[in-house]
């Protein structure tokens, strides 16, 4: 018989030709447990989905009892369905007054490319920016806002009409002008290794789209519900965005995005035509509870107050000459080595040793730490006492491997 590894390489399609083949059974809390009931704890919870933690029991509950009351009933927007209208009016509480209009779909990708269809009919204007080193998903239009061969070698031409600039560099703004349907930017990159946009810079970059008429377009499908160390990032600059994109985070582990707005600027997908955007799964009725649930866990519990306060812990306890810096707001964290060959290293003995990390798209060099916000302070020292013995072997064995290599070349 065929074991699970083999069955998911013959029948599952392959995103590189080298997958992690780690294979788990159970995942609790902040921990993930594989066949042999060995543990692993979890520093990236599935790329900064899982801020509650795995199989949050309150998230589990209303996801059971919606799945017993109903589940897809119509496409999205034609029912009145309490999930959806609970979630999005939870939503609207916290957020902005400019902010209380939520479509809601399937991914961040999705709310990535409601955005695009949005900005474009409600300026009447083609043309986007967006930042260099950004990452807002995999489809078409998405990574038309990626400047990137990484991305376009392979399956170009993408949109036209895209254009790029610096994340933080004041002196790129002038490039917003009144032709720029709208401007989409991280306020913290995730996949460029967690690059802080500064406050001067996004206050700036508010005063331009004002200035153009351009509608600023927050990509916080990373660092929204609480894992900069607030609820939305954009509070840290005391900045609005007119258009705010959600995903990941806010499902609780079931799949959902999002793209917020004010009534006015939604209802254009409303008419000239009709059914300007449409989607058959998006506000799936129980990820919506899941959603609904989830936002209730991180206030409920002022979950989010203590993300701050974890994220300097790290940054106290991870000392190391081999580390060259730690990057990053919250429990959102880039820890930068010299190279990817010295971080792939210590990330591939970490998981022998029972802590999940990875590395980032557009910056290799770098370890991603950003764990379940439920993480406690014991198990924050516990993995970082973890990381560094791993370090410090990676770092003893390099003289070693440079030596052997050495004898080989001779």
């Amino acid at each position: 018989m065929l074991t699970q590894r083999q069955l998911f390489l013959q029948h599952n399609a392959q995103t590189s030709p080298e997958p992690l083949m780690l294979e788990f059974v159970k995942a609790k809390g902040i921990y993930i447990y594989d066949a042999s009931g060995k543990k692993h704890l979890d520093l990236i919870a599935g790329i900064g989905v899982s801020n509650v933690g795995h199989c949050h029991p309150v998230v589990v509950k209303a996801i059971q009892d919606q799945a017993e009351t109903y589940m897809h009933l119509m496409v999205y927007g034609e029912y009145v369905q309490t999930p959806q209208v609970n979630f999005a009016k939870a939503l609207a509480d916290i957020l902005p007054e400019s902010l209380s209009c939520t479509y809601f779909l399937n991914s961040g990708t999705e709310a990535v490319e409601g955005a695009m269809k949005l900005a474009k009919r409600y300026t009447g204007r083609k043309g986007f920016i967006a930042c260099k080193n950004a990452y807002h998903g995999s489809t078409q239009g998405a990574e038309s806002l990626m400047e990137s061969e990484f991305y376009s070698s392979g399956y170009g031409p993408f949109l036209p009409n895209v254009s790029f600039i610096e994340h933080n560099n004041i002196d790129d703004l002038v490039k917003i002008t009144s032709e720029i349907a709208s401007v989409f930017i991280e306020p913290i990159q995730g996949e460029a290794g967690i690059r802080v946009a500064d406050l001067a810079y996004m206050q700036a970059l508010k005063a331009r789209c004002m200035e153009t008429g351009t509608l600023l377009i927050f990509d916080e499908i990373q660092s929204g519900f609480g894992r900069s160390g607030k609820m939305f990032a954009f509070e840290h600059y005391n900045v609005v965005p007119d258009v705010l994109l959600l995903a990941k985070g806010i499902g609780g582990g079931m799949p959902i995005g999002a793209f917020i707005s004010s009534l006015e600027i939604m209802s254009v997908l409303s008419h000239t035509p009709i059914l300007g955007h449409m989607t058959t799964f998006g506000g799936h009725p129980v990820c919506c509870a899941a959603g609904l649930a989830t936002l209730r866990t991180l206030v409920d519990n002022n979950i989010v107050d203590g993300v701050e306060e974890k994220g300097l812990l790290f940054k106290q306890l991870l000392k190391h000459p081999a580390i060259k810096e730690i990057r990053g707001k919250g429990l959102m964290l880039a820890v930068e080595f010299e190279n990817f060959e010295i971080n792939k290293k210590i990330i591939d003995t970490c998981i022998l040793d029972g802590i999940l990390s990875d590395w980032f798209l557009h910056c290799s060099n770098s370890m991603r730490i950003a764990p379940p916000l439920i993480i406690t302070k014991e198990e924050i020292e516990e993995a970082c006492s973890i990381i560094l013995k791993n370090i410090n072997l990676v770092v003893a064995e390099r003289p070693k491997l440079k030596e052997q290599r050495t004898k080989l070349k001779d």
